[in-house]
């Protein structure tokens, strides 16, 4: 890694947290959105995504420890998030899937976080609006390579 490669980390290190606090800051004011916890809106995103899943499905799709699972899957029934089934076939199994209410509240966070992102990038100069749009492919293989470790 060459000295520049390192910079680069540290400096994308240090604004990935602060931009996505800002972003979700900014979205739930502008949608009297609740504030939910991450953890809950990876969760929501992954039955999303597949309709259902068991808590190990979701616990080795999110790399998260089974106790953490068992609590936010507590904590998300409480709240009217996620419905659970028992399997049919296997009665120690259960089936989770996204509330009606989560599938809304996504839907409702997913459209005020592009126009919060929209507004804040409308307001950078043309010269930053074309280096953000020229980073996409990079940062979306990014994503991918740190998604495969």
């Amino acid at each position: 890694m060459t000295t520049a490669d390192a910079a680069i980390a540290r400096h994308l290190s240090g604004l990935l947290g602060p931009l996505r606090r800002a972003v979700l800051r900014r979205t739930r004011a502008a949608a009297g959105l609740p504030d939910l916890p991450d953890a809950q809106i990876e969760l929501l995103r992954a039955l999303t995504a597949t309709g259902s899943a068991t808590p190990k499905e979701l616990a080795d799709r999110l790399r998260m420890a089974p106790s953490t699972i068992s609590n936010l899957v507590r904590a998300m029934t409480g709240a009217h998030l996620i419905t659970r089934t028992a399997s049919e076939t296997d009665l120690r199994v259960v089936h989770l899937a996204p509330s009606a209410l989560a599938r809304d509240l996504l839907d409702r966070y997913d459209s005020a976080s592009a126009q919060t992102l929209q507004a804040a990038i409308d307001a950078l100069p043309p010269a930053d609006r074309k280096t953000l749009r020229a980073a996409l492919p990079a940062l979306t293989r990014l994503l991918a390579e740190l998604e495969r470790s």
